[in-house]
Formats: structure tokens, C-alpha cells, sequence
């Protein structure tokens, strides 16, 4: 730990991971029922839902390191980051709402709402989570400590994840008496409120304590030095691929249980469905792992851990090929392991992330956190938007008609989705995890060569 960084408070820790959880509530609901409720419900066909996720993210291409390069920039009582959880919680709630609110337009109208709605979210989604993204680049400058505020963090994202792969479906039949519409418009409600809180609540706990010299405002040099830190490119691209194998098996998942192992929705346990069961579980198992996380990262390299962790678990996804539709239990033993390994893995990588900034300011001497979390989100969204888009095409290409009995084509192309098709690609983002080069030593040496910079410069002032 470097030299005078203090060891954060269970109060902050907690709070900073809350923020994870209040993205959570909408963002995992988008993974998993965002291209199931567009077709089976609103009415649009896969292909066009497909060619909107990847559309819109152009405008993602503008607006994530436009916030990340307007947070660095701002100067406020609260701080540079922490502002933004206060002012964006309430246009967040609102727009992820209203993508859910069903109104009753044509199949045009309600292509246009999609569309529309689905580009303020994520405007929205920018707006608040690339400044809480940096705020952990910047909660302490000790590396050991961001590793341990990045557990909270997706203790508290897989929590929040958990609630929804275990109550979503159960809530839309209970909340829309039998109607999915209803179901979801009521059930994102609840979820809107509990997200505003969420980001209060992180406001509230939370602390700015690094505080790089203010340097001239270049954003040509600040994009050169982010274009410059070749730790973090090799995250960026595993981010994509990493991110695509997320949005294609999750968004396969309902799909798959619905018309692969043919779920009719009928209690399994408790008010539980098989296909809450299958999630519910898996994301306990990950919930496990995450605990893992300090134990393996302090006993081996982040990055050997990532290409091992990764690997391992697409091995787990492609098996779920080979399982027939009736041996639910068999998939749901399979599914906990490859959850339970991967659960170390976002925490790991979010701590990367803030070496990585670290790193920036080392060699280049410009501190350009949220640009650097701004650019990863980025790739993050962008690997969800083209495997979403791409999920869509898959079912369209091999024939999917909604809420009809489907041809094999139709099912073979679900199976692949939710097995061959994400690990082939975790397995190519675990690829780019090789040209990331921070080790251990590097990391604590560039800690305390910052440190020491951090004290000339009160000196010097």
C-alpha cells in the first residue's frame, strides 16, 4: 500500500459499491430481458432490434469520452465525480422507466420509441456511471484498497443482479396479473426508485482523496496519453469481446428456457420458475466468487488470474451445447461453476482499470481518470450493443418467429447462443488479457513515485 494512503472505512466501501447496485437494476435487466421484451412482447421484429442496439451506439461513440473529458474538468465543492451521482439519478430512473412504459403506437411508432427511448437511457446511463466509474481511480491512491472497494463494487452489482435473475419473472406475472406488459412497466418502476436511492447513497458516503496538480486543458494531449497507455488498450479490446460474450448468452437466456426447455412459467419452488431458479442460482455462485477475489489477487498476478478465470468459464458456457432440454438440474450444477469462477473476474478488472490510470499519469504526467474509465465504458457498451445487435441478427437468421413453436433451425441457432457462440468469444477476449503487461512490482513502484511527485508538489506550493 503506499506509503500514507489510509484503509477506507466499511461505511465507504459499502457505499461506493451501492452505485454498482443502482446501474445494476437497470443494466442487467437490459442483458437479460432487453431483446426477449423488444420481440416477444413489444411487438418489434429481432433484426430491427438488432440494427437499433448497434445504431445508437454511435451516439455512445461521442458522448462517453465527451462525460469522461467534461468530469476531469469539473471543479466542484462535491469534487470532480461525486456531483453527478446527485444531479443524473433522477434523468437515469426516468429514462430507463420509460423504455418499459408500452405505449400503444403502431409497430413504426413504437420502432421510433425504442429508438428514442433506448438512446436517452443510455445518455443517461453515461452521465452518471462514467463519473462513478472514475470516482474509484480517484476513492484512494492505493491499489490494494481499489482492489477492495472494487469487491464491494460488484458485490453489490452481482446483489442487485441476483434480485433481478431471481424476482423479474415472478414480479412481471405477480405485478401484471398474467400481463407481461403490465409485469415489466410495474416491475421497472419499483426498480427506478431503488436506483435513485442507490446513487444518493453513494454520493452521500464517498470521498474524493486523490487530487492531481491542475495541468493546462488539452484534450489532444489527454487523448494522446490515453492512446498512449498500452495496459489499457489491452483492456479495451478484451472489454468488447468480453462484454459481446455477456450480451449474447444473456440475451439467449430467455429465449432458451422459454422455447429450448420449454419453461411455461409455472412455479418450480415457491413462486419460482425454472428459469428464475437457473439465474438466481448462478448468481449466488458468482456472488461466492467475488469473495475470492482479494485471496487469489493477492497470491497471483491480476492478469494471469483474468486469462485463467476466463478461459475456464467459457469452457463451462460451451458445454450447455452438449445438455438436453430435459436435464435442467444438470444445467443449473454446470451453470453455478462457471458463474462461481468468473465471480473474481469484474472486480479484478475494474482494479486494472485504476492501475491503468495510475500508470497514464506516471508516464505521461497528465491524470485523465474519467477519460480512461469513459473509454472503457465505452468498450463496454460497445461490446454489449454489437453482441445484443448481434443476437438479434442470429435469431432472425435462423428463423425465430416470436411466441410460435420453432422450427430446429430456429432452435439449433438459440442452443448456439447460449453456449458455442459467447465462448468462443470470452475466449478471444481472454486473448487481449495476454498484452497487458502491469505486474505487481510496476504497480507498487509507480504508487510510490506518484506519492513522492504528490508531496513535491505541496511543497512546492
Amino acid at each position: 500500500m503506499a506509503g500514507g494512503a489510509q484503509v477506507l472505512k466499511f461505511r465507504e466501501k459499502l457505499g461506493y459499491g451501492l452505485g454498482d447496485g443502482a446501474s445494476n437494476f437497470f443494466f442487467q435487466t437490459f442483458n437479460i430481458f432487453l431483446l426477449y421484451y423488444y420481440t416477444d412482447i413489444f411487438g418489434l421484429s429481432p433484426a430491427a432490434v438488432g440494427t437499433m442496439f448497434l445504431v445508437t451506439k454511435i451516439i455512445d461513440a461521442v458522448s462517453d469520452p465527451v462525460m469522461g473529458l467534461i468530469a476531469d474538468r469539473t471543479n466542484s465543492r462535491w469534487g470532480k465525480f461525486r456531483p453527478y451521482l446527485l444531479w443524473a439519478a433522477i434523468p437515469y430512473g426516468l429514462c430507463g422507466y420509460a423504455m418499459f412504459a408500452n405505449p400503444d403506437f403502431s409497430p413504426e411508432g413504437k420502432l421510433v420509441y425504442a429508438y428514442a427511448t433506448y438512446t436517452m437511457m443510455m445518455l443517461a446511463y453515461t452521465a452518471i456511471n462514467v463519473p462513478y466509474s472514475a470516482l474509484m481511480g480517484v476513492i484512494s491512491p492505493s491499489s490494494v484498497e481499489r482492489t477492495k472497494v472494487a469487491t464491494y463494487r460488484f458485490i453489490c452489482a452481482f446483489g442487485a443482479g441476483w434480485l433481478i435473475a431471481t424476482f423479474v419473472t415472478p414480479l412481471k406475472t405477480i405485478l401484471g396479473d398474467g400481463n407481461e406488459a403490465d409485469g415489466f412497466r410495474l416491475t421497472m418502476m419499483l426498480f427506478a426508485v431503488l436506483s435513485v436511492a442507490l446513487f444518493w447513497m453513494t454520493f452521500a458516503t464517498t470521498k474524493e482523496r486523490v487530487h492531481p496538480k491542475q495541468e493546462k486543458s488539452d484534450i489532444k494531449l489527454d487523448l494522446q496519453a490515453l492512446l498512449d497507455n498500452g495496459p489499457w488498450i489491452a483492456l479495451f479490446f478484451s472489454a468488447i469481446f468480453t462484454m459481446m460474450n455477456i450480451a449474447v448468452r444473456a440475451g439467449a437466456t430467455l429465449f432458451f428456457f422459454k422455447y429450448y426447455v420449454v419453461d411455461d412459467g409455472l412455479p418450480v419452488f415457491l413462486i419460482f420458475d425454472k428459469t428464475a431458479i437457473f439465474m438466481s442460482l448462478g448468481t449466488l455462485a458468482m456472488l461466492v466468487g467475488i469473495f475470492f477475489t482479494k485471496a487469489l489477487s493477492d497470491r497471483f498476478e491480476k492478469r494471469h488470474l483474468m486469462i485463467v478465470l476466463s478461459l475456464l468459464n467459457a469452457a463451462t458456457v460451451s458445454a450447455f451445447y452438449f445438455i438436453p432440454a430435459e436435464q435442467f438440474w444438470l444445467m443449473v450444477i454446470v451453470n453455478c461453476i462457471g458463474s462461481f469462477i468468473i465471480g473474481p473476474t469484474p472486480a479484478l478488472v475494474w482494479s486494472m482499470y485504476a492501475d491503468c490510470a495510475d500508470y497514464g499519469e506516471w508516464k505521461n504526467g497528465r491524470r485523465t481518470t474519467a477519460l480512461l474509465f469513459s473509454g472503457s465504458q465505452f468498450a463496454q457498451k460497445m461490446g454489449l450493443a454489437v453482441g445484443a445487435g448481434l443476437s438479434g441478427y442470429i435469431l432472425a437468421a435462423f428463423g425465430f418467429v416470436a411466441n410460435e413453436i420453432q422450427s430446429e433451425s430456429a432452435i439449433s441457432g438459440i442452443r448456439l447462443m447460449f453456449s458455442v457462440f459467447p465462448a468462443l468469444l470470452a475466449t478471444t477476449g481472454a486473448c487481449f488479457i495476454f498484452f497487458y503487461k502491469l505486474d505487481r512490482t510496476t504497480v507498487n513502484e509507480v504508487e510510490q513515485e506518484l506519492e513522492v511527485r504528490a508531496d513535491s508538489h505541496v511543497q512546492l506550493a
